[in-house]
């Protein structure tokens, strides 16, 4: 039924829309985005694994913003003929004029790839379109296909490297990892028709914790809903989201697969147009270098002077490090952090300046 149910989709919109999309495929997987903001994944035998992955953005119980009541074309959605920040590019944008209903947002997707990699990078940024300020905290609506076949697939949350894996006995695995922050809630449960419902979704999306394992008991198969922490967004306001989504072979290859992606990530996040699109905006660079060994420099950048706290937890959210508390001008600042008495792991710094806040994730090493 949930196949049938999803083919009809994708032909009454190609009927209606011309359904328009765009994929690149680097050698070892393919990439697919649709004109909605819908992610496919494929592997170079023309075999689906994931069936959609989309974003989600909340900002109170009954406002939720999502690819099925929402979405509507925004920019055409292209192969980037000359990348400059990877192999393969995808684009696509989109915002909530389908519905107009809140939050009314713009969404800017770039996926990128690598000649031979397994993994694609994506990157969600969220405008706040709306005439005041909203909390808006972000997440991803999953559903996986593995083999292309839905149904008594696993869902399991590996800690140690906060990686989201979908896998079915021995069998393709996909692993989903949130890189530009940590999550807050990641919950599954069995697909049904018509679970996109605001009410529903906000609940999923404040789950409040990382099930740490779900297994499907029926044909449907699961879904998965992921969350970070809120971000207070101006009026033409908005934040980065990146997601690094990968197959292997099996566990240990997707998780390798995984872990190249952040290499590429840490990369991806200094490039010059990225400083240059942040220059005048709130903005929280990575620490460098990452990892570290025992000590590591935070750039940030605010474009009001007022009153700044940059702080750093662990990853049980414990204060263990304050870098500044008091009043700064407008511009950029630098800070040192020695982490020399702190344990290896990995640790958060969170920047604040007036109603904004936006957080960032380290490795410490030793």
């Amino acid at each position: 039924m949930k196949k049938t149910l999803l083919i009809m989709a994708v032909v009454l919109m190609a009927i209606a829309d011309g359904y328009s999309q765009a994929s690149f495929t680097t050698g070892a997987l393919e990439v697919d985005v649709n004109q909605y903001g819908r992610i496919r994944l494929y592997t170079p035998d023309a075999i689906r694994h994931l069936q959609r992955a989309s974003i989600l953005v909340e900002t109170s119980p009954t406002s939720v913003f999502d690819y099925t009541n929402d979405s509507e074309q925004l920019e055409p959605t292209v192969l980037v003929a000359n990348p400059t920040k990877s192999d393969f590019e995808n684009y696509d944008a989109y915002d909530n004029s389908y519905s107009g209903l809140p939050p009314a947002v713009n969404v800017k997707l770039n996926a990128y790839g690598w000649t031979n990699a397994s993994f694609t990078i994506v990157r969600f940024n969220i405008k706040n379109m709306q005439t005041d300020a909203m909390n808006a905290s972000a997440g991803l609506d999953i559903i996986p296909e593995i083999n292309q076949e839905y149904g008594f697939d696993t869902v399991t949350y590996n800690s140690a490297a906060d990686v989201i894996r979908f896998h079915r006995g021995n069998q393709v695995n996909m692993g989903m990892k949130l890189l530009s922050s940590s999550l807050s809630s990641l919950y599954s449960f069995e697909w049904y028709d018509g679970y996109s419902v605001d009410t529903s979704l906000w609940n999923w999306m404040n789950h409040g914790a990382l099930q740490p394992q779900y297994t499907s008991t029926t044909v449907d198969g699961p879904v998965t809903i992921t969350a970070q922490m809120p971000v207070v967004l101006a009026p033409g306001g908005s934040f980065n989201v990146y997601y690094a989504l990968a197959l292997g072979a099996d566990e240990q290859t997707m998780l390798s697969n995984i872990l190249a992606a952040e290499t590429k990530y840490q990369a991806l996040i200094t490039s010059v147009d990225d400083i240059k699109s942040a220059k005048n905006e709130f903005n929280l660079g990575q620490n460098a270098p990452n990892p570290f060994g025992h000590s590591t420099t935070i750039n940030y950048y605010i474009p009001d002077g007022g009153f700044v706290s940059l702080k750093v937890y662990n990853v049980i959210g414990s204060e263990v490090a304050t870098l500044e508390n008091a009043n700064q001008t407008r511009g950029t600042h630098s800070v040192n952090f020695n982490a020399k008495d702190l344990p290896a792991g990995v640790y958060y710094y969170t920047l604040r300046c007036g109603d904004q806040v936006t957080s960032r994730k380290m490795m410490l090493v030793k």
